[in-house]
C-alpha cells in the first residue's frame, strides 16, 4: 500500500484543512492511461465507492483502484519548488 511521509501529509493536511473544504475530504489521486502513465490529484469531500483509503497523521488520500494498483510499493512525499508551488512526488518506499 502506497505510504505517505510526514512532509505529504502534512501538505494533504494544508490542501483539505480550509474553511470552504467539508469534514472528511481528502486528496484523491486517480490514474490515467493503460499503464497509469499519467496521476491526477484533486481535493474531493470523500471517497469513491472503490477507493482504497490511506490515513496519516491526520491526512485522507483516497486511491482509485488503478492508481492504487500502480503506487502499491511507493510513497508518497512533497515539497515546495523555488517559486513556492507545492510538489507532489513518488518514490520508491524505504526499506
Amino acid at each position: 500500500m502506497l505510504t505517505l511521509t510526514d512532509h505529504a501529509a502534512a501538505a494533504i493536511r494544508a490542501v483539505t484543512d480550509q474553511p470552504q473544504t467539508p469534514a472528511g475530504a481528502g486528496l484523491r489521486i486517480t490514474a490515467e492511461g493503460d499503464h497509469a502513465e499519467r496521476l491526477v490529484l484533486r481535493v474531493v469531500p470523500e471517497p469513491g465507492m472503490e477507493d482504497a483509503v490511506v490515513e496519516s497523521a491526520g491526512a485522507l488520500l483516497f486511491l482509485d483502484p488503478a492508481a492504487a494498483q500502480a503506487l502499491d510499493d511507493k510513497a508518497l512525499d512533497a515539497h515546495s519548488d523555488a517559486d513556492g508551488r507545492l510538489r507532489f512526488t513518488v518514490e520508491d518506499q524505504a526499506l
